[in-house]
């Protein structure tokens, strides 16, 4: 049986010459997907200017780009903007939404919110498979509606199934707790020969990769180096990302005289951040609002031992694992105390490296794929394709 899956998510696109280009790491996970479906419709926003230096474009023929208008922020305009856009996004999702034998919404997100409500009236009966990609536990600067898509799949209003991040106490049975995938089983198996090889050594190599942004937690990860730098540690960061914050961190940077410490790298490519996944020995990331950030379990790949905050699923896999460390984001001198820790004892070091490469093991495309199988399999009884 044939199997058309309709995406409908906020993934930025952009025009590139011919085609269109999309956020990397979505673009990498909807190709995979299409090994198991015949057809996918990705529905979602078409932005102007050029597209940030992490835009791939997809490789699987089975996908198709259904674009709409963006709109969306974080201002009062902003979200007027979001109205005037919603007659277009649903006169779009009433069409796909007719012909997609099954539903993916993509949350949380403006228009996943606009999304939900429209399944409820032209998905009937079809399978609808939620992923909500951010943390699934209330955190202070949560937007409302967050919490509004939070609460509308706890009650299973959208008539189907939810994939979070992590396990939570209380979780119905239609709400599945799935890996967030990040790499293909053959990356995985390259890059762990590498990395069982790696020795902790002069300097200490710290490494960040992400939107630049205080979100992030770039601001800490800045107040961390100088503090290290204070007390006379050897180590060299390197900060993988962009954002038009960059120059107010990299203003901050000249402003305590890390210059010789800190190196921003801009955005690369997954090919080329193999090589500094490779160099780093810990990876920072105290970061205020995640579900389960790729970045992490591309480091625990390379055998990098991440020092990270202790939200939404991080701690659970992280201590779980015993790959490394959670913290409270705000508790700089834990993030410092934690990095002075490592480079004092490589035993325990090299412990949480080895067993972060065994945990990466899970966070494949392989593995994810046979995942959605069993949901399908267990949720409506339906055997998806397999390539």
């Amino acid at each position: 049986m044939r199997m058309r899956l309709l995406i409908v998510s906020h993934t930025p696109h952009y025009r590139m010459g011919e085609g269109v280009v999309g956020w990397g790491s979505t673009i990498c996970e909807i190709d995979q997907l299409g090994r198991l479906f015949d057809d996918i419709v990705h529905l979602a926003p078409l932005h102007p200017g050029a597209p940030p230096n992490s835009s791939l474009p997809y490789q699987n023929p089975n996908v198709h780009f259904h674009p709409v208008k963006a709109a969306g922020g974080n201002g009062f305009m902003d979200k007027l903007g979001i109205l005037r856009q919603i007659p277009g996004w649903l006169t779009a999702m009433k069409s796909e939404m007719g012909i997609g034998d099954t539903i993916h919404i993509r949350c949380p997100a403006g228009i996943s919110t606009v999304a939900l409500i429209a399944a409820r009236s032209w998905a009937k009966g079809k399978p609808i498979w939620v992923k909500y990609g951010g943390s699934w536990e209330a955190y202070p600067s949560q937007p409302s509606s967050y919490k509004v898509q939070r609460w509308f799949l706890n009650k299973k209003l959208h008539k189907g199934v939810v994939t979070i991040n992590g396990h939570w106490e209380g979780q119905p049975d239609h709400i599945f707790s799935f890996l967030n995938p990040s790499f293909s089983e053959l990356e995985y198996l390259n890059e762990k020969e590498i990395a069982l090889k790696k020795r902790l050594s002069s300097p200490i190599e710290l490494l960040f990769v992400g939107n630049l942004s205080r979100a992030k937690g770039v601001d800490r990860v800045l107040e961390i180096a100088e503090r290290l730098n204070r007390i006379g540690l050897d180590f060299l960061l390197t900060l993988v990302g962009d954002s038009p914050e960059r120059v107010d961190f990299e203003r901050l940077v000249k402003e305590r005289s890390l210059t010789d410490r800190v190196t921003f790298a801009g955005w690369k490519p997954m090919t080329a951040l193999h090589s500094y996944y490779r160099r780093a020995h810990l990876f920072i990331f105290p970061s205020t609002s995640e579900g389960w950030p790729k970045v992490l379990s591309e480091a625990m790949a390379h055998g990098v031992v991440p020092i990270a905050s202790a939200i939404a699923s991080i701690p659970e896999i992280l201590e779980g694992a015993e790959a490394g460390l959670a913290l409270p984001p705000d508790d700089i001198e834990a993030f410092v105390d934690a990095v002075i820790m490592y480079t004092q004892d490589v035993k325990a070091w090299k412990k949480a490296s080895l067993n972060g490469i065994r945990a990466a093991s899970n966070f494949t495309y392989e593995y994810y794929l046979s995942s959605v199988k069993d949901m399908y399999r267990r949720a409506w009884s339906l055997d998806l394709n397999d390539e």
